[in-house]
């Protein structure tokens, strides 16, 4: 797939984090932006209505209420399946692409080496459950162009997120109890914009991606990043486990993605997760240091 002045880009969910940057990173291309109060994914008819005449279309709309959703599995499935299914179904009618943001979720947590692109799914929240069944109708619905791109612990400049919260929280207490016990990879929202523009740009075959920065992370070990960067003492966040910090809906405690498809589809995978932090602090997404 090659980039061409003439392709219109649709992108669902265009008032979060990861939509507002797809946004900026897509600012001089013909791009119809729709936010949630503007395209119910749900309504079948109105995502017809919508894909028309687009080439692209990057589903960046999810019910992300992770402990919300154990409760109101079916709103989140509403979303996450069968709206993912509804834009894929649209896609496939008018010849469009289509890029199914999804996450880290869709694994239980219990591995010690990266997840594989084709690793089993196995997802043991609601949350989880839902992002791995709309992963599975858009690739049975438009198998020859759909690219799901699994994300995880996102950070960026227009949304609440871990990154704002231990600012926030840096200025307002003297120390800050962060888990230690769980295993990830930060990842910045315009990292992620980039990559999805320029994985299309590129023309990467359809399949299962993992836009994750590179590297590993504890919570702790982000927190104190976050602190460093953000010129407070990072001695101030301490270390404590998951015990600490019960939610209803269960966390995976390891949630690295492999990028063994970024190399087989002649990209490199993305930057590592603390050059990032680095530059989305240098950026003021995330205030001077």
């Amino acid at each position: 797939m090659s980039s061409t002045p003439s392709r219109r880009y649709l992108i669902a969910g265009a008032g979060g984090m990861l939509g507002t940057d797809l946004q900026r990173v897509l600012s001089e291309r013909d791009v119809t932006a729709l936010t949630r109060a503007h395209l119910d994914v749900t309504d079948a008819n109105a995502v017809l209505s919508a894909v028309e005449g687009h080439d692209v279309v990057i589903n960046a709309s999810a019910y992300t209420k992770v402990d919300d959703a154990e409760t109101h599995e079916d709103v989140a499935f509403a979303i996450n399946a069968a709206g993912a299914a509804n834009l894929a179904a649209a896609a496939a009618r008018f010849g469009a692409a289509l890029v199914q943001v999804s996450t880290d979720y869709v694994f239980d947590g219990t591995a010690t080496t990266p997840y594989a692109e084709d690793a089993p799914c196995h997802p043991v929240s609601a949350y989880g459950r839902t992002k791995a069944r709309g992963e599975q109708l858009a690739l049975a619905i438009h198998p020859e162009g759909t690219r799901i791109i699994r994300t995880a612990w996102l950070y960026g400049q227009h949304g609440g997120n871990f990154a704002a919260t231990m600012l926030r929280l840096a200025r307002e207490r003297d120390t800050v109890d962060v888990v230690s016990d769980q295993l990830g990879q930060p990842t910045w929202t315009m990292d992620l914009a980039a990559r999805i523009v320029g994985m299309l740009d590129a023309g990467v075959p359809a399949g299962i991606y993992h836009g994750t920065n590179s590297g590993q992370a504890t919570w702790f070990d982000f927190a104190q990043a976050i602190f460093e960067l953000g010129g407070f003492d990072p001695e101030r966040v301490k270390p404590t486990d998951s015990s600490s910090f019960v939610r209803p809906a269960p966390r995976p405690s390891y949630s690295v993605l492999g990028h063994g498809a970024w190399t087989a589809a002649g990209l490199e995978p993305m930057r590592d997760w603390k050059a990032a932090l680095g530059s989305a602090f240098a950026s003021g997404a995330l205030g001077a240091s």
